[in-house]
């Protein structure tokens, strides 16, 4: 009376929890839906959070072979491009053959405008974003 069996269990219709969709996607369907969100969004700091995590939990053969990101703006191109350089460097692969396309800042970019930070943030951020101009602090993998 009102109890189930194991069997009646596995018959029931399988209810599935909202964000399952989400995580069924590919890397690569993930890293091309967050980087149209880098490149429509008023303000880019929580897709790049989603971004990194994306990249920080990504296989090499994951990494390396992500889709050109579709972004216009080249700052935000380039901030991905750095990004995606960055994970290929920490899981050993190259990264994909796209990333040489994408031309390097012509002006230098801080993410902090504070000139006392300046000289801290030219030595303190990760290689691929100083060779593309782009100066940061040392939390990617950290959190973006």
């Amino acid at each position: 009376m009102g109890r189930t069996t194991p069997v009646a269990n596995e018959l029931a219709p399988r209810r599935t929890h909202p964000m399952e969709s989400e995580v069924m996607r590919s890397t690569n369907e993930t890293f091309a839906s967050l980087a149209r969100e880098v490149g429509l969004a008023d303000r880019i700091s929580y897709p790049l959070a989603e971004l990194n995590d994306l990249l920080t939990a990504a296989s090499g053969v994951e990494v390396g072979s992500l889709p050109w990101p579709a972004i216009e703006e080249p700052y935000r191109l380039n901030y991905v491009t750095c990004m995606v350089e960055f994970a290929a460097h920490r899981t050993g692969v190259a990264p994909p053959f796209w990333t040489a396309s994408v031309s390097p800042q012509a002006e230098p970019r801080f993410i902090d405008s504070s000139p006392s930070l300046r000289a801290h943030l030219l030595t303190a951020s990760p290689v691929p974003f100083r060779r593309r101009n782009i100066f940061m602090g040392t939390s990617l993998g950290g959190g973006v």
